[in-house]
């Protein structure tokens, strides 16, 4: 049903801070700039800096981690060495966790792409906070996420899709992250209509350029486009 992570947009104070964090530190360059926005493409998916001026605003505290090389942990550590972080070991990869200028908690994890190299590929993960587990995930599977991991605790799922999405219920994670509260996320859909309708049934659908936009049961804005990447205004 959904085929790719279109856009992942991130509320900031500042726009001219949080985009200077993300050149000096990350290397990116802006795509689109506007009094509102501020635009990065990682790949096939738009990161978005929005001041809180309209709706859908960006999430507040999201956790999202960036995928490079496999080979790059090293680069990306000395990178980041200016700032303060966290370094997690999973077995099969390694992440670095630091936080941006609006408590934002951006992790940069190594993934198996032989064309990566050091540089920033895509987004691979965001974690959303819910209320209650078991719909949350009943909701997303609906969508045709699958479920790939559980946390010990039970308050945690993890879910496979065009991009990894955890659905935590109020907690911190590594590096004292949060799960981001409305969160706009984007995906390509096959049928942009139905897979609205799928995730939020009793919810108002409205309709954008080339496709449709509605808020989930948690609060947070999904859009669905046909075949396009990119923020839909």
């Amino acid at each position: 049903m959904l085929s790719a992570l279109t856009h992942l947009a991130l509320e900031v104070k500042y726009l001219d801070r949080a985009r200077s964090f993300y050149v000096e530190h990350f290397g990116l360059e802006p795509a689109r700039v506007s009094d509102r926005e501020v635009t990065f493409q990682v790949g096939e998916t738009a990161v978005v800096l929005r001041r809180p001026s309209g709706v859908p605003r960006g999430g507040l505290h999201v956790h999202y981690a960036l995928a490079t090389g496999a080979d790059a942990y090293e680069t990306w550590e000395a990178r980041l060495s200016a700032l303060p972080s966290t370094a997690f070991d999973f077995g099969g990869s390694r992440s670095l966790y630091v936080d941006d200028p609006d408590d934002h908690c951006v992790e940069v994890g190594t993934v198996a792409d032989p064309d990566a190299g050091d540089d920033l590929v895509g987004v691979f993960e965001v974690v959303l906070e819910v209320e209650e587990l078991t719909s949350a995930v009943e909701r997303y599977r609906a969508l045709g996420f699958e479920v790939v991991d559980r946390g010990d605790d039970r308050r945690r799922v993890r879910l496979r899709g065009p991009v990894d999405l955890e659905l935590w219920e109020p907690q911190l994670g590594i590096a004292d992250a949060r799960g981001g509260v409305h969160v706009d996320l984007g995906f390509v859909a096959d049928d942009p209509t139905a897979a609205a309708r799928t995730v939020a049934p009793d919810a108002g659908i409205e309709s954008i350029d080339g496709g449709v936009r509605v808020r989930e049961a948690d609060g947070h804005v999904l859009t669905f486009v046909e075949g396009r990447t990119g923020p839909q205004a």
